[in-house]
């Protein structure tokens, strides 16, 4: 069966909706600066991709949200932008949530804990301690828009929205639900924050993926939704698909609790059974959309990776790394990069990674600079990349619909 996308949505850096993403990503530009969530002095980075305000339009939508957290607000907001694309009425017993995250509600939980302690202003609420379960955010979506079908959480760290994706594939393949909401959320707070600076795996600077003066990540914060159904299903109520999400691959490095294999065997291993799933080979990749963190372990092992996968085509397959404009969203990455694949499948252009210097030249890879390039038809598989603490790895293959 062949399940496509309908529908996407996003929260990011760059604001709210996809349109405000890839106007972003398809400029080069980053998303990172100074945070106002929280207070970051004596760090050893500053700069954080902090989603903004919305616009006054959007404001009263949000305030309707006030008594979730800011994570489950992402994953509301950027669910209901993907029904609205897809054209479709999501509830019903048919109709699953998948959603990944790494952090979820923990932001308020601190604030919890702050209030208790007195460090914090004002007394502890109810709602800020419901906030921190994990499963937040797909609970939230799924009563935002009556779902009544399998609600399922994932968390393993930064493959959490790919593995979220992979499992709605299953689940949509196998008929278990007619429709799948897809996707992962996650937003700021100062434990993760404190503890990426603590482990000094954070760039002073702006993370700078695949670059030999690369330092390390840059957090951020966002969702990304997708909505998956089978093509027929799509093709009969006049919906007109956005791409395929042709393929689904997991692996364990089983290595270490933070580096990754050094030669990037599992890595690997997950692009390729993503591959097998697909019915597809490595020559038919045309594009990478790579995890690459910025830190000089993750990229090289991701590098190499990508090397033994690609051969002698590493130098003539186009990748671009999306994490030095959106930052590290965590358990949201792999939904919000695929809702950046799917953009750039149906504009035609592989966006740019942002900053200005070349790629490492020991990497052996065709990294995307400036102002983007031309995808060119026949060449339009796209495998998109996530490999987590902890050795987690996952990969999905979008393609373009021809």
């Amino acid at each position: 069966m062949k399940v496509v996308i309908t529908g996407i949505g996003a929260v990011s850096g760059f604001g709210w909706g996809v349109e405000k993403l890839w106007r972003g990503l398809e400029s080069g530009a980053t998303s990172i600066r100074e945070p106002s969530v929280f207070d970051v002095e004596g760090q050893r980075t500053t700069l954080v991709a902090e989603v903004g305000p919305p616009g006054p339009d959007a404001q009263a939508e949000i305030d309707d949200l006030r008594n979730l957290s800011r994570a489950d607000v992402f994953a509301v907001i950027a669910a209901r932008e993907a029904l609205v694309r897809a054209g479709v009425d999501a509830g019903g017993p048919r109709t699953g949530v998948f959603c990944g995250g790494s952090t979820a509600g923990m932001a308020e939980c601190e604030d919890f804990v702050g209030r208790i302690v007195g460090v914090h202003p004002g007394k502890p609420t109810l709602r800020l301690l419901a906030s921190q379960q994990l499963n937040g955010p797909g609970d939230a979506v799924a009563r935002d828009i009556g779902a009544c079908g399998p609600v399922i959480g994932f968390s393993s760290a930064c493959a959490s929205g790919a593995m979220a994706l992979g499992a709605a594939l299953e689940a949509v393949r196998s008929g278990d639900v007619d429709m799948a909401l897809a996707g992962g959320a996650d937003s700021l707070c100062r434990l993760t924050y404190s503890g990426f600076n603590a482990l000094r795996s954070v760039d002073p600077g702006v993370c700078r993926p695949f670059r030999r003066e690369r330092q390390g990540l840059s957090l951020g914060e966002g969702a990304g939704m997708l909505v998956l159904e089978p093509l027929d299903r799509a093709v009969a109520r006049g919906a007109e698909p956005l791409a395929e999400l042709a393929g689904y691959g997991a692996s364990c490095d089983a290595y270490h609790m933070t580096a990754p294999h050094p030669k990037g065997d599992g890595a690997l291993a997950a692009m390729k059974a993503a591959l097998r799933d697909a019915g597809l080979e490595s020559l038919d990749v045309g594009a990478v959309n790579a995890h690459g963190t910025g830190t000089p372990h993750n990229d090289q092992s991701e590098s190499c990776a990508l090397r033994r996968l690609l051969g002698e085509r590493a130098l003539e397959v186009p990748l671009t790394a999306p994490k030095g404009a959106l930052g590290h969203v965590l358990g949201a990455a792999g939904a919000l990069e695929a809702v950046a694949s799917v953009l750039a499948l149906e504009c035609g252009t592989i966006f740019p990674t942002a900053g200005s210097t070349p790629a490492d030249p020991d990497f052996g890879i065709d990294l995307v600079l400036d102002e983007g390039r031309e995808m060119f038809r026949g060449k339009q598989t796209w495998i998109s990349t996530n490999f987590a603490f902890g050795g987690a790895n996952a990969a999905l293959v979008i393609r373009g619909l021809v």
